[in-house]
């Protein structure tokens, strides 16, 4: 919401500068955005009176004014605006003036005519956007007069950032509310007569959804003159607060909604036909806006009607088959109170935003309709003249909202606010807020039951009055303490690893940790886990975060796309979150560990030639990964249709699947328009966070003896199966293995491999002699032979 200060010091008269007033707006929660001149950095700009215009000799588009500035003797100015004429009164930059963009004006000669100076039009002074003709000024301002003085420029505007529930300060009458009580002074409202009834001319009124709008102010204002234009002092108050003026009926109801926050609107009455008519749309109803829009309306849409169909949308916006066009003699002033609830949903539904639905959203003061009616015809009978005719009111006071009752503990109170505020400070600030309090009990028993008045829809308990209490005395004036709680600290056993350890490692091989949301983009999560349904989101808060993640893999494509797109050639990312999961048995919650890699396998420099990442780079990471762990790991190929076929694997440890690593698929990699070669790996953090038993014992001091054998085995043998049988047949005096070399090729059979293995013998207390080493590693080979066909080659 933006506002005018030098307005609202009308309302208050406080005595802040604008940087005291914006720091206590902020303080008591009502952000202060950005603040803006509301005129042009501009000098030597005065009021001036054309008081005779001529054709230019020389130029048929430039006219030949003469100007009374006040000095006595005209000036004469060439212009070329077409709304200069005898009479008018507008800004003239007399020679030597600065204006924003043209600098300093200097007397010329246009087409052979001498110019002392000019008249100006709005953008050129930075005091509007109008650049088509001269400004036109109020024939009360005196010639000669400093502009700035004139108009009051000495004014800034005001940019609020307010939070949903404080609807009741989106208008200069809550905002003076505001800031009266933030510092103990009285408010001075304009005063708001009732208007006396001079024409019996009336407009039936009814409700038919009591529950969408139950109340609603309907009053004919005839023979009204729409050629006459709003005054300037009404113009430049809706321009600085961020409005634009359109014809003096749009531009009364606009201020009104400015001026006390409640929206209204006006049609050409005799574009109505039979009544005014508050329902629900029909099916096959449809609605031109005054935007153009063209909506189709059914039984869930509240609409304004006549005999002829939908002539407004409840709340939002009108219809232009009924708006005020230039032609338009007699007025039909609504205004009503419409269910936030109703309202919100419909202009969520067609996307419909506007400055009435912002407020109605909100809520806007049930009890306010009456003086806004009386308002607005004051202010149109002022500026365009006319006869208004009574008032037709229907309401139904069931259907409006009630006053609500609240109490307040002062043992809460303090409480929450961590101090004692003192219980006189209390209750002068409920009466403040126009709460009107009543106490009851003494001492920590003591509290406050007050009345919430019909502008504060956000006060419905008692938490909400500790905020407003602690708003108004000052979040400033409470001390900061850190809270202390006892914690008994936990006890990490010698089964359990800290994630932190595993994100430490993670970060030391190279990665960077990534933290994405948990919604992400439905296409994305249908690509990388296609056996899922991913659960959606009811109101997403964008397109691309409508689906909740079943794995972590959419938010690591969507890193690392961000980071190519920056010229990134070398990417390792991981994350560790929640994902969920749909099944039989509801909704799971999983903690995954889940990394992705692009690009070289090492940073680019002059000690080893460039090598992409490849299947064994990230199987490598993950076997690291476990290896804190000390537990027996089992790969096996995967059969994924996210992975690579021939570059996946699965992970398992103690024979349960705990996750998964590989290649993108080809097809994932181009659906997810990703370059070839992105590696992933996912795994289950409740896996990883067990370890192995610690096992103690000493470092034998005998000699260790190895041996190296060359075996041929079918190709689909893997090389952990092998190690695995090996210390099946030898037990405790193998102390190591290794793979050294696998073949394929001549002198091996079709469907075979030959793989080269290092074993490594000792015994924890003596040495082995050469027959026990060669009765050790014939029962190895005859176990692997008997367990996976092995063959020494």
């Amino acid at each position: 919401m933006k506002f005018s200060e030098r307005w609202l010091k009308e309302w208050v008269p406080v005595s802040l500068s604008t940087r005291e007033l914006c720091d206590q707006l902020t303080q008591a929660g009502l952000e202060v955005e950005g603040v803006a001149d509301v005129g042009g950095d501009f000098s030597g700009v005065v009021v001036a009176e054309v008081i005779g215009v001529e054709p230019h000799p020389n130029a048929d588009a430039l006219s030949l004014c003469r100007v009374d500035a006040g000095d006595g003797a005209p000036l004469p100015v060439v212009c070329a605006a077409p709304n200069v004429r005898q009479g008018v009164k507008s800004a003239f930059a007399r020679v030597g003036a600065e204006l924003p963009d043209l600098g300093s004006i200097r007397a010329a000669k246009l087409r052979g005519v001498s110019s002392e100076g000019m008249l100006c039009s709005a953008a050129e002074l930075g005091i509007g956007s109008d650049a088509d003709g001269i400004l036109e000024l109020p024939a009360s301002f005196a010639c000669g007069e400093d502009l700035r003085a004139a108009m009051a420029l000495d004014d800034v505007t005001v940019d609020l950032a307010l939070t949903p529930n404080r609807g009741d300060v989106l208008s200069l009458r809550g905002l003076a509310r505001e800031v009266g009580l933030l510092n103990d002074v009285a408010v001075a409202p304009p005063a708001v007569p009732r208007v006396a009834v001079a024409s019996e001319s009336r407009f039936p009124v009814a409700i038919d959804n009591p529950a969408g709008c139950p109340r609603y102010l309907g009053r004919v204002i005839a023979d009204v003159d729409i050629d006459r234009p709003s005054p300037l002092w009404l113009r430049e108050r809706l321009r600085r607060c961020g409005l634009r003026a359109i014809d003096p009926v749009v531009d009364v109801t606009n201020y009104v909604l400015l001026e006390l926050g409640q929206p209204m609107h006006a049609f050409d009455l005799d574009r109505l036909s039979g009544g005014i008519v508050v329902r629900n749309g029909r099916p096959g109803e449809r609605l031109t806006l005054l935007d153009g829009r063209d909506l189709a309306v059914d039984e869930d849409v509240l609409l304004i009607t006549d005999e002829g169909g939908p002539v407004a949308v409840a709340g939002v916006m009108g219809g232009s088959r009924s708006g005020v066009s230039a032609s338009t003699r007699d007025v039909f002033l609504e205004c009503a109170f419409f269910s936030p609830m109703t309202v919100a949903a419909t202009a969520r539904r067609f996307g419909l935003h506007t400055d009435a639905s912002h407020r109605y959203e909100r809520g806007v003061d049930y009890a306010l309709q009456g003086q806004a009616m009386e308002r607005a015809t004051g202010l149109l009978l002022d500026i365009v003249g006319g006869s208004a005719g009574p008032v037709v009111a229907v309401e139904y006071e069931d259907e409006l909202p009630q006053p609500q009752v609240v109490t307040l503990r002062k043992a809460r109170l303090d409480l929450l606010v961590g101090e004692e505020i003192p219980s006189a400070e209390v209750q002068r600030v409920f009466e403040r807020l126009e709460l009107a309090p009543r106490t009851s009990g003494s001492g920590d028993a003591l509290r406050w039951t007050v009345s919430v008045p019909s502008h504060r829809f956000d006060i419905e308990r008692e938490e909400d009055l500790v905020e407003e209490v602690l708003r108004v005395y000052g979040y400033n004036r409470v001390a900061s303490r850190v809270p202390t709680t006892p914690v008994a600290l936990g006890t990490p056993t010698e089964r359990q690893l800290q994630i932190e350890r595993l994100e430490d490692l993670l970060v030391d091989l190279g990665y960077c940790e990534a933290m994405t949301y948990s919604f992400v983009d439905p296409r994305i999560a249908d690509v990388v886990d296609p056996k899922r349904t991913a659960l959606r989101v009811v109101n997403p808060i964008s397109n691309d975060h409508a689906a909740m993640r079943t794995n972590l893999l959419p938010g690591l494509v969507r890193s690392l796309r961000g980071n190519l797109a920056r010229q990134v050639d070398r990417v390792r990312l991981f994350e560790t979150g929640q994902c969920f999961r749909q099944d039989a048995g509801g909704l799971q919650q999983l903690n995954l560990c889940a990394g992705i890699l692009f690009g070289g396998r090492e940073a680019e420099g002059w000690a080893q030639a460039p090598a992409p990442v490849d299947f064994f780079d990230v199987k490598g990471d993950v076997e690291r990964l476990l290896a804190l762990g000390g537990r027996e790991v089992d790969f096996a190929r995967a059969e994924d249709a996210v992975l690579h076929p021939g570059q996946s694997a699965t992970v398992a440890i103690a024979g349960d699947t705990v996750g998964r690593l590989g290649r993108l698929h080809p097809e994932v990699e181009a659906a997810l328009d990703l370059p070839k070669g992105v590696y992933v790996f996912e795994l289950q953090v409740d896996a990883l966070v067990v370890s192995r038993p610690r096992r103690h014992g000493a470092l034998s001091r005998q000699p260790s003896v190895r041996r190296d054998l060359a075996l041929v085995v079918d190709e689909a043998v893997a090389a952990t199966r092998i190690e695995g049988v090996a210390r099946q047949a030898l037990g405790g005096l193998m102390a190591g293995f290794s793979l050294f070399d696998v073949y394929l090729g001549e002198g091996v059979a079709p469907g075979k491999k030959s793989v080269a293995i290092g074993l490594t013998l000792q015994h924890p207390s003596r040495t082995l002699n050469d027959a026990e080493v060669g009765r050790l590693v014939d029962a190895a080979v005859a176990e692997l032979g008997s367990q996976l066909g092995a063959r020494l080659r």
